[in-house]
């Protein structure tokens, strides 16, 4: 089970589920394989739907990496993903914007 107020997102490869997070370590790693731009324009990318796959395949990576996974890119390669393609894409959006999100803050009155 995934913690959205965590970031966590979750992901099925090869039938196995795992749990998807961009911690600092693995922002940096992706800020480090972005082909160009920042994490700001990578957000942009998705927010206006000019994301490529390769922007896709970094993100689940680096969230895998973030939830404990050891492995990489290539490994991903013959992987199968539950859902396909579009699960993914959905997958990798869905966690850029959990790790930019800021939780909502209260008055203290619905406590």
């Amino acid at each position: 089970m995934t913690n959205p107020w965590r970031g966590e997102v979750a992901l099925v490869l090869d039938g196995e589920p795992h749990r998807m997070r961009l911690t600092l370590g693995a922002l940096a790693e992706l800020e480090a394989q972005l082909e160009s731009g920042s994490l700001v324009d990578l957000v942009q990318r998705f927010e206006t739907g000019g994301f490529t796959t390769r922007d896709v395949l970094a993100l689940i990576v680096a969230g895998l990496r973030g939830g404990g996974w050891q492995g990489t890119a290539k490994d991903l390669l013959s992987a199968e993903i539950e859902g396909g393609p579009l699960t993914a894409a959905k997958a990798a959006a869905e966690l850029i914007a959990r790790a930019f999100m800021l939780p909502e803050v209260t008055d203290g009155a619905g406590v």
